[in-house]
């Protein structure tokens, strides 16, 4: 009553002072006011989870690459071009180049699970690819080491490096222990690199050694225990020492290696020859008294150009060895690089690599299961250690061995298969958890078959 009261007499107040004033209105409370109200205008509308963005740091990794390999490629192809079109070697190697990006876009945007179900069919063809290409394969640089399909020229050393790579990453997956790798996924990778390698050894020695130092990587990733990564390490020595044996001490070896300082090494059954008198010729050294003949020419002018460069380097197409430098478009390109960029520009080219590396162990230490664990890091380190090993060999560290520069050296194989590589990496880093996130978790699980759900224990010590 006494509300009434007050209201009327204010009304009656504004009324006999003839003001025709509109009664005081009491203010509205907001319509959040009410609890569930409020709950309901601040909740988030409901939407579908966001698939995480890909990693930043490996695609600026990639493009970087990409830029060196353009420029350089064209500073290094001066023996190939031609007055009818400079840019041609340039044009060609931008098409792989452009192949290879279409790769990485493709890849990026595949679950990582899928690369576990088709790991021993891709693998299995590739090791036919394989054998092919060793006994009935066309000759390139003194081996056979091509298919050719269609004026295509396929390599199947280094398709098979890849996936070889994928297959060992399941294996290693499905094996997986909170104490490490079993011992039985141990004996199954290590068989399947001596058996990979011991074809590759035909052609080639670094092929061999980087998928045991794959391999290798992989194991320590799975927290394998010390005594089982010793004998693994026995054995591979072991083996190579076997092949070494076989290949040097037999009768027809030791006639090769005879005729190995008088005629072409490389027009030699097996390469025996070529083998060794390479490794003969590291261990003798190269000397500025020596005649620059047929089998010191790269060593030679490798290390002019690389003097050439200095600290600095005269900048990109300034290079006066890449004419007389053979293959210095893809063995020998990081000798153009160190000539054109110096001391600096072979550095920078050296870290892109190690990042590369670095980033992957940091989204494989973060992986929740095992699986993308080791396949981002067996990608990383197939690519990082082809890298070194061509870098120890240009600059005189390693004997003299074909080996590429991953995504910068010129060939159409090796780049589209090191994009794959680099696509790969970019789904793992996309689609593999790192949270505890329980639905995430969930998700990631469905896209995995039940013998890939082991957990990654690459940072519990074994």
């Amino acid at each position: 009553m006494r509300k009434i009261s007050e209201s009327s007499e204010i009304l009656i107040n504004e009324t006999i002072d003839g003001q025709p004033v509109d009664p005081p209105v009491a203010p509205r409370k907001p319509a959040t006011a009410d609890p569930k109200t409020r709950r309901a205008a601040t909740r988030r509308p409901v939407e579908k989870r966001q698939r995480p963005p890909i990693d930043k740091y490996i695609w600026g990794i990639y493009i970087a690459l990409l830029f060196v390999s353009v420029v350089e490629l064209y500073s290094a192809s001066s023996a190939e071009v031609n007055g009818a079109n400079i840019f041609g070697p340039l044009i060609r190697h931008c098409i792989f180049l452009g192949i290879g990006f279409v790769s990485v876009i493709a890849l990026q945007k595949v679950h990582y699970g899928y690369f576990s179900r088709f790991a021993f069919f891709f693998a299995g063809l590739s090791f036919i690819l394989l054998l092919v290409s060793t006994f009935f394969g066309a000759d390139i640089n003194g081996a056979q080491r091509a298919i050719i399909i269609g004026g295509f020229t396929i390599q199947p050393a280094e398709i098979i490096k890849l996936t070889v790579l994928v297959l060992l990453a399941t294996i290693l997956g499905r094996n997986q222990r909170p104490g490490g790798v079993s011992t039985m996924a141990v004996v199954k990778v290590a068989v399947i690199v001596l058996v990979t390698g011991g074809v590759l050894w035909i052609n080639g020695l670094t092929n061999m050694i980087i998928m045991m130092i794959v391999s290798i990587a992989m194991f320590l990733i799975g927290g394998i225990q010390i005594k089982k990564l010793v004998m693994v390490g026995v054995v591979y020595s072991l083996l190579v020492g076997g092949f070494l044996t076989v290949k040097y001490l037999t009768p027809d070896a030791t006639e090769y290696d005879s005729v190995a300082n008088t005629e072409d090494p490389s027009s030699t059954i097996g390469r025996t020859a070529t083998h060794e008198s390479r490794l003969n010729r590291y261990l003798a050294g190269v000397h500025p008294e020596d005649p620059i003949d047929d089998y010191n020419r790269q060593v030679v002018f490798a290390k002019m150009a690389q003097a050439n460069g200095g600290f600095i380097g005269p900048g990109p197409g300034h290079s006066r060895e890449s004419a007389r430098l053979p293959l210095a478009f893809s063995d020998y390109i990081f000798s153009i690089i160190v000539e054109d960029l110096g001391f600096v520009g072979g550095f920078f080219v050296l870290m892109l690599y190690l990042l590369l590396l670095g980033r992957a162990g940091r989204v494989a230490y973060k992986c929740n299961r095992a699986f993308p664990a080791f396949l981002i890091m067996g990608c990383a380190v197939l690519i990082v250690s082809q890298a070194l090993v061509h870098m120890a060999i240009v600059t005189g560290v390693a004997p003299v061995s074909g080996q590429p520069l991953p995504l910068i050296s010129k060939g159409g194989t090796s780049i589209v298969i090191m994009s794959m590589a680099i696509g790969i990496m970019l789904s793992v880093s996309r689609y593999a958890v790192t949270s505890n996130d329980s639905k995430a978790n969930r998700e990631e699980l469905k896209q995995l078959s039940e013998d890939m759900h082991a957990a990654n224990y690459s940072n519990i010590e074994s």
